[in-house]
């Protein structure tokens, strides 16, 4: 079955919708809603306080074919933003009982690459260079085109890589690491706990073992920081820890092996990984 429907006009915050967006019956745009599209419907997180434009927002998202989970409260929010497994998360700054912006950054310490739009009255020029720094994927400001903001959604999800499975603990050929107890268990008894960061950098080469991992995008994905002109000395450090708590040897490693020209792999075992919320 095929709908047509209208998603042209300009959303402001006190004058909700203006000019041809009222005119929900002149078509503009098809959207195929036959079983295999259904399927593959990507799920969006809306976090934003103003009802009149989370029901214009929640609307607009249906009718273009998504998956619509939404709240008014940053503490909701966040629960949200983690058990719900989102494609994508629409974030006010200002929320009540809450900061947008620390949920923004729990966002991307527990999951760093879920895409975030940050969509706010806070339109300032450090508002906006912070919203990015602090790991968003992109900022529009109040008030903004219902199109242009479903435009940008499409081009965030498109550029998005594919999210891998998030992994609660993988055996490997020394022992059991427990990402969620942020541990390692070795074969000979010894027990080493990893640091916030160690976890995170052991998860995202375990997500993709068997690939050789740039500094590059380590720095990308793990300290969500641009690469450009920024020494790699720290992640060689945390790989050195790393490889030490796994009983892994520097000079022939066999777990965390350095990948000449390319940057670093996690080396596979035919030991399978357990993802989250399975046990192992």
């Amino acid at each position: 079955m095929i709908w047509s429907i209208a998603l042209s006009g300009l959303y402001h915050p006190t004058n909700g919708f203006c000019g041809p967006a009222n005119q929900l019956n002149r078509p503009t745009k098809d959207i195929d809603y036959s079983l295999g599209a259904m399927l593959d419907r990507k799920r969006i997180l809306v976090i934003e306080d103003d009802a009149a434009i989370r029901r214009a927002v929640v609307d607009a998202l249906t009718i273009s074919g998504y998956e619509v989970d939404q709240t008014d409260r940053a503490e909701e929010g966040w629960a949200k933003a983690q058990q719900g497994n989102p494609n994508l998360v629409l974030l006010d700054l200002v929320l009540p009982r809450g900061d947008g912006w620390k949920v923004l950054r729990q966002i991307r310490r527990a999951h760093s690459t879920i895409p975030v739009i940050i969509v706010t009255a806070c339109g300032s020029e450090t508002d906006r260079v912070d919203g990015l720094r602090e790991g968003a994927d992109d900022y529009v400001v109040k008030p903004f085109s219902i199109k242009e903001l479903l435009a940008r959604i499409e081009a965030v999800l498109r550029r998005s890589p594919q999210r891998p499975q998030v992994i609660s603990s993988i055996a490997y050929c020394g022992g059991q690491i427990d990402f969620e107890r942020r541990e390692i268990h070795c074969e000979d008894q010894r027990r080493d706990s990893l640091s916030e960061r160690e976890a995170e950098l052991l998860q995202y080469l375990v997500q993709h073992r068997g690939r050789a991992i740039s500094r590059d995008e380590i720095l990308q994905n793990v300290w969500r920081l641009t690469p450009n002109g920024f020494s790699t000395r720290t992640i060689d450090m945390h790989i050195a820890r790393l490889r030490e708590k796994l009983g892994d040897t520097s000079s022939e490693p066999s777990i965390l092996l350095t990948v000449r020209g390319k940057g670093y792999m996690f080396q596979s075992h035919p030991k399978e990984a357990s993802p989250m919320g399975e046990n192992p």
